[in-house]
């Protein structure tokens, strides 16, 4: 093996550099589910839509899908 390799540079780092490094990494992480979330929710009608398009093929007409429990009705508005 070739012993000239370069080492990393996260190797050389101190500890406030690395927290500095996940810091960052987390914050872009966190903005990134934010805005995933936010996108999900605005198209949560299309979405619940589709995910129960299967079921409501089947049904027959003039009846609608009802909830049992309460919080079942919070999964799609």
């Amino acid at each position: 093996m070739d012993q000239n390799i370069p080492t990393e540079d996260f190797e050389k780092q101190a500890l406030t550099e690395h927290l500095r490094e996940l810091r960052t990494c987390l914050i872009v992480s966190f903005v990134a589910v934010f805005i995933g979330f936010c996108l999900a929710y605005y198209f949560i009608r299309p979405i619940g839509t589709w995910f129960f398009k299967p079921l409501t093929d089947v049904l027959p007409k003039g009846t609608s899908l009802i909830f049992t429990s309460y919080q079942e009705g919070f999964f799609f508005i």
